[in-house]
């Protein structure tokens, strides 16, 4: 009895130490000293915990609650030990939910290890995680890693014989945490699993309970709930895998009820953890660029097209931020039959009841996910996007299409776990059964990284950690240092910069550090620039003082004029990235510099702002005191009260369900067999 209690412990941890490892082989040198910077991958030195941070200061508040948390590690730990640590996270929070998808009891535990193990890589090592990875999104890929849990416990929570309530919320927090830290696209993922999961999950149970209620005396449950075989999620070995029955039957009009309280008990949950970011974008009059559908729709980044791409888990809108090696035929095809052999073994697994609870919900996210991939590949469809974009701001998340192949991502996962469990059973005997289980969950473990090598170590050296030069921390600490408030204005106006810190002579493309490197509010570009066939295509930033700044820099005024309005604007220091700003001639010279880009370039003479940093690679300027107007960037009452929310939320949920991911469940499932462990 030790010895297989052991043996199943074993296998419950087996998910954790494949995610653990996929993330050492794919990140590799990101984990040294030094700061991995990659397109939205902005990590500094020293990271701030400030107002601006927790969502002060006006602007969509895209890196709340992520720089926050940052900053609050990094009181603890050095920045680049801060960032290594996110990172890895993702891909063991990430491959341990995938592995505790894939159902107990259904073979031997040599079997079940290998499929749990098979879902782990497969959902850590996709090119999903590679495009994202590239691109910077860390936050974002937090947010996918819950997604395991959270169907986990929405499903739980459908399933349970009582009725949602309050503590239900509680219980669904810890699940959230990931996508909690990661801020609004996170978030946005989790809901798109977590609803369906809850409501969908609602009507099921009702459905499955009502089959019970209503079988033979003396018919087993599994008889008239699901076909033969053991289900549950792992760490149960109940036939169903939902709670109790009612006894009673109950109709449509019960099922209904339940789906929405369910669904209200997610919302609510999903709404608690996202008040530090969503009470602040509601009032910082951010708007979305309609026009700029069409540069982030998905794109074929494989010989089969968008579509083909997509189903793969790749198709991402920018072209830099695909995979080493990533469109050869060969390991394209590969990769496509491998996605669709995982959509066949989660059908097999669904149909056998093995995903109760969430099964219908998480294909009912994927293929709506998938629905809203492909819409962007479409003329109808970007017009319909675009259309409902420009009625309201809040949709401006559905422009990057590709992003909501998430949820086809786990759903995937959870099938290739299911395809070894189908060769487990399909073997004749029990010893057949493990070497069968073992041997496809090796090859299934393997395919992955055997298929997408362009994420070995570093992406193929592209995620390198580089250091930052000593003028920037100086420059830091002199910014830091002063006590007086005022805006931090950073030129060239312009959102991304060419750094060439490596010394190999490559250069790493990074949105400009200078934007996070600061405890008060930096004012910058945020227009993104995209190139492609047709040209440099423009999508319209979101943050309105920068929009002031732009007509400012358009009206050329002179240098007086220019340091009085920036001073009107909030504006203390001027920091000019000079490598930057010597590439910039002619006519780029005004919109990206103001009055700095004239005759006598970086000197702005009697009226302009003062020099107190000068170095090789940048120069402070500091506004007269007696311009700047500042601004109050500190966090309004209200702000503040949605942390003590938050903050009150998860201590609550900690206290109700404890610190793991997936809460504690409060009945037994019924038919299941006592265990000292928790289910998930």
């Amino acid at each position: 009895m030790a010895a297989r209690l052991s043996a199943a412990r074993l296998g419950r941890l087996l998910p954790w130490a494949a995610g653990a490892g996929a993330g050492v082989l794919a990140l590799g040198p990101a984990l040294g000293p030094g700061f991995v910077l990659s397109y939205d991958m902005v990590a500094v030195p020293d990271p701030p915990l400030s107002a601006v941070t927790l969502g002060g200061g006006g602007g969509f508040p895209r890196a709340v609650p992520s720089d926050a948390v940052s900053g609050a590690l990094a009181l603890l730990l050095p920045g680049d030990a801060v960032q290594a640590l996110l990172l890895m996270a993702v891909f063991t929070v990430a491959g341990a939910g995938a592995g505790r998808l894939v159902p107990a009891g259904w073979a031997g535990q040599g079997g079940e290890a290998a499929a749990r193990v098979a879902a782990a890589v497969f959902y850590v090592w996709n090119p999903f995680v590679a495009e994202r990875l590239l691109l910077g999104q860390w936050a974002m890929l937090l947010g996918y890693a819950g997604l395991p849990w959270v169907a986990a416990a929405a499903g739980r929570l459908a399933g349970a014989a009582r009725p949602a309530g309050p503590g239900d919320v509680a219980r669904l927090v810890p699940a959230l945490l990931p996508a909690a830290v990661g801020g609004f696209s996170a978030m946005v993922l989790s809901a798109l699993v977590g609803l369906p999961a809850a409501v969908l999950g609602g009507f099921a149970g009702n459905g499955a309970r009502a089959a019970r209620a209503q079988a033979p005396t003396g018919c087993p449950p599994s008889a008239a709930a699901a076909p033969a075989g053991p289900t549950g999620p792992a760490g149960s070995t109940g036939p169903t895998g939902h709670g109790g029955p009612t006894g009673h039957g109950r109709g449509r009009g019960s099922g209904v009820g339940r789906a929405l309280r369910a669904g209200g008990a997610v919302a609510a949950a999903i709404v608690l953890l996202s008040l530090p970011w969503l009470v602040p974008a509601l009032g910082s009059g951010a708007r979305t660029d309609p026009g700029a559908v069409a540069l982030f729709a998905a794109r074929a980044d494989t010989p089969f097209g968008a579509a083909g791409s997509l189903l793969s888990l790749g198709g991402v809108w920018n072209a830099h931020a695909v995979p080493e090696w990533f469109g050869a035929p060969w390991p394209a095809a590969c990769r496509l039959t491998l996605s669709l052999a995982a959509v066949a073994g989660w059908v097999w697994l669904v149909l056998r009841g093995g995903a109760p609870g969430f099964g219908a919900g998480l294909s009912a996210a994927a293929a709506a996910g998938l629905a809203l991939a492909l819409a962007g590949t479409t003329a109808p469809g970007r017009d319909a996007l675009a259309w409902l974009i420009g009625q309201w701001a809040g949709f401006g998340p559905l422009r990057d299409g590709q992003l909501y192949v998430a949820p086809l991502a786990l759903l995937q996962a959870a099938g290739v776990g299911g395809a070894v469990l189908w060769a487990c059973r399909a073997s004749a005997g029990p010893p057949g059964r493990e070497r069968a289980g073992a041997l496809l969950g090796a090859v299934l473990a393997l395919a992955p990284v055997a298929l997408l090598p362009g994420l070995l170590w570093g992406a193929a050296g592209r995620l390198e950690p580089v250091d930052y030069p000593r003028e920037w921390h100086r420059v830091q600490r002199l910014v830091d240092g002063d006590p007086r408030p005022g805006r931090v204005l950073v030129l060239p106006w312009s959102a991304y910069r060419g750094l060439d810190w490596r010394g190999d002579g490559r250069s790493v493309v990074v949105l400009d550090p200078a934007t996070k490197l600061f405890d008060r509010r930096t004012v910058w570009n945020d227009d993104l620039r995209v190139g492609g066939a047709g040209g440099v295509r423009l999508a319209e930033g979101e943050d309105p003082l920068a929009r002031r700044v732009a007509r400012l820099h358009d009206a050329r005024p002179g240098t007086r004029a220019y340091t009085e309005s920036l001073g009107e604007l909030g504006i203390r220091y001027i920091l000019v990235e000079l490598p930057a700003a010597r590439r910039l001639d002619g006519a780029a010279a005004a919109p990206g510099l103001g009055p700095l880009g004239g005759d006598n370039r970086f000197s702005p003479g009697p009226g302009g702002p003062v020099a107190v940093h000068s170095g090789g690679g940048l120069l402070l300027l500091e506004v007269p005191d007696r311009h700047v107007d500042p601004a109050d960037d500190a966090l309004t009452g209200l702000e503040a009260s949605t942390w003590f929310v938050t903050v009150g939320a998860l201590v609550w949920s900690l206290g109700v369900s404890g610190s793991s991911l997936v809460s504690r469940r409060t009945e037994p499932l019924e038919g299941a067999v006592s265990r000292k462990e928790n289910p998930t």
